[in-house]
Order: structure tokens, then C-alpha cells, then sequence
């Protein structure tokens, strides 16, 4: 089921003629809007920016749980909005801003094959260790890492809310055919979770290198706009696998693409295994202290 027939290729443009007409499908939500147009004005102050954030008390409690998470890891405990600016900086909380905003717009409701807190903790742990791992390797953008580790796979809530009877037919299919998510997702709705995840960060204007890493997560060889960041996120993913962390049913089986060792200069395989091994405490850790 590996090959695209040409019956999967009318439906993927079906439906994604479809995604393109969902009436109902989340605009930008306007706290994005809000905080992008105050951060395009070089006299803004923490204090403007946490006082725009303050009017949402759940976005407040969100920020506040990432920067004081283990894997986070900043040096001391930070208890207000403006503190947490004054830390993190506004590149960076604009990012979590971004991410959070994104998972809220699409959540959904749990049912036979969809637990909304396994996946919000699946994709929180992901961002989470993606910005400490690219933090640990030096990579400069680590707060566009945590946006693309937190969203990398929104196309399955999309799927579970806007496609819901395929959503239902690709977990049955999983189950009495034994095969991959990602094989049935294609059979079924000619899209894949990625494919879907990058077309409504497009559909966003969100940065290209997003959804590249979004569509390659699971593959960051293939990846275009920028295979760094790629490959950190889908090594954290796969570390939820490993690790059985927040991991779930949809990345069973996923192969860790050992291309990333170049990509990320990580020298050899026993590198590569130790740097792994070094995250296992922290992960524990770290699902013990999530909360929503």
C-alpha cells in the first residue's frame, strides 16, 4: 500500500479542495493577530505585551507550565506573564503564542481512537524537547523548533474533527488490516496527517521552514527549507516512541531516519545513542509534570 494509485491521487485533491471550502475551518486566531501587530512595533514593552497576553487567563497558565517545565530548563522559577517575556524573550514567546493558539483552534472531542490529552501532551512534550535539544546543539532558532515540535502532527486533529468518518475508517483499518497510519491515511483519504498539517500552516502564511518541517517529520531528509530543524523535531518525536512518553498510537513503529546524523553533525551511531540516552531522565520527568 506504499504506492499512490491514481484513485488516491482524485482523492487527496478532493479533499483537499475540501479543506479549502471547510466554512467553518479556524481564520488566525485574533490573539495572534494582536500580539504579531504589537511585536511589528519597536516601542513595545514586556509590559504592553503581557498585558495584551493577560486577557486570556488559559493562554497565561499554558506559558507559564512551558517555562517552568524540566525540559525548558531556565535556571529559575518564572511566576508572571512579564517575567516570563523579560526570560524568554519575544521571539520566542511569540512562538509558544503562535503553537498555542494553533492547537486550541483545532481541538476536538475525544472518542473511540482519540484522546485530546494524549495528544496535547504527545505534541507538548514534542515542542518541549525539540527546544531543548536544539538549545543542547546550539541551533539558533530554538523557539521556531518549539512551534514546529508542538504543531507537527495538527493535520490529525484536523482529520479527527473536519474528517471524521475517514478518521474512523483509517483507525479501523489500522486495526483489522494491520497496517500503518500513514498507508491508511493515503488508502483512505488520499492525504496524509503531514500533508494536511502543512497545508493549513500555508493556508496561515506561517514561515515555509514550518510546514516543511510539519510534511517531513517523520522523513527530514526530504526536507527542503531547512533539514536541521526537521531532524530535531522528528528526533524528539521519536524519542516519545522510545522512551514510551506521550507517545502515540499514530507513531507506532516510526523509524528514527539516520540521516539526521549528518544533518546535525552528530558524528556516528554511539553518539547518536548516547545523546539519546542523555534525554531519557528528562523525559520522565517531564510527563510527570504536565498538567493540562
Amino acid at each position: 500500500m506504499t504506492n499512490i494509485t491514481e484513485n488516491q491521487v482524485d482523492r487527496r485533491d478532493y479533499n483537499k479542495g475540501l479543506l479549502l471550502g471547510i466554512r467553518n475551518l479556524p481564520s488566525v486566531p485574533v490573539v495572534m493577530q494582536e500580539i504579531s501587530s504589537l511585536l511589528d512595533n519597536p516601542r513595545t514593552s514586556a509590559s504592553d505585551l503581557g498585558r495584551l497576553i493577560s486577557k486570556d487567563q488559559g493562554l497565561v497558565t499554558k506559558i507559564l507550565a512551558v517555562a517552568n517545565s524540566p525540559l525548558y530548563g531556565l535556571p529559575r522559577r518564572v511566576a508572571t506573564i512579564e517575567f516570563a517575556i523579560v526570560i524568554l524573550g519575544f521571539d520566542h514567546i511569540k512562538n509558544i503564542v503562535i503553537a498555542l493558539s494553533m492547537m486550541e483552534a483545532f481541538k476536538g472531542y475525544d472518542e473511540k481512537g482519540w484522546n485530546r490529552k494524549a495528544y496535547w501532551n504527545h505534541s507538548l512534550l514534542t515542542a518541549m524537547a525539540s527546544k531543548r535539544i536544539a538549545d543542547d546543539l546550539g541551533f539558533r532558532k530554538s523557539g521556531e523548533v518549539f512551534t514546529a515540535g508542538l504543531l507537527h502532527d495538527l493535520g490529525i486533529s484536523v482529520i479527527q474533527r473536519f474528517f471524521n468518518k475517514d478518521f474512523k475508517a483509517i483507525n479501523e483499518a489500522v486495526e483489522s488490516q494491520q497496517i500503518s497510519f500513514i498507508n491508511a491515511e493515503k488508502a483512505i483519504l488520499g492525504l496524509s496527517h503531514q500533508e494536511v498539517g502543512q497545508f493549513l500552516i500555508e493556508k496561515w502564511n506561517l514561515p515555509q521552514t514550518l510546514g516543511d518541517a510539519v510534511l517531513n517529520h517523520h522523513t527530514p531528509t526530504l526536507a527542503e527549507a531547512n533539514k536541521q530543524l526537521t531532524s530535531i523535531v522528528h528526533l524528539a518525536d521519536y524519542l516519545t516512541q522510545r522512551f514510551m512518553t506521550a507517545n502515540v498510537d499514530w507513531d507506532n513503529n516510526i523509524e528514527l531516519d539516520l540521516g539526521i546524523i549528518e544533518i546535525l553533525k552528530l558524528g556516528d551511531v554511539n553518539y547518536l545513542e548516547n545523546l539519546i540516552n542523555s534525554y531519557e531522565k528528562l523525559y520522565k520527568e517531564q510527563i510527570d509534570s504536565l498538567t493540562f
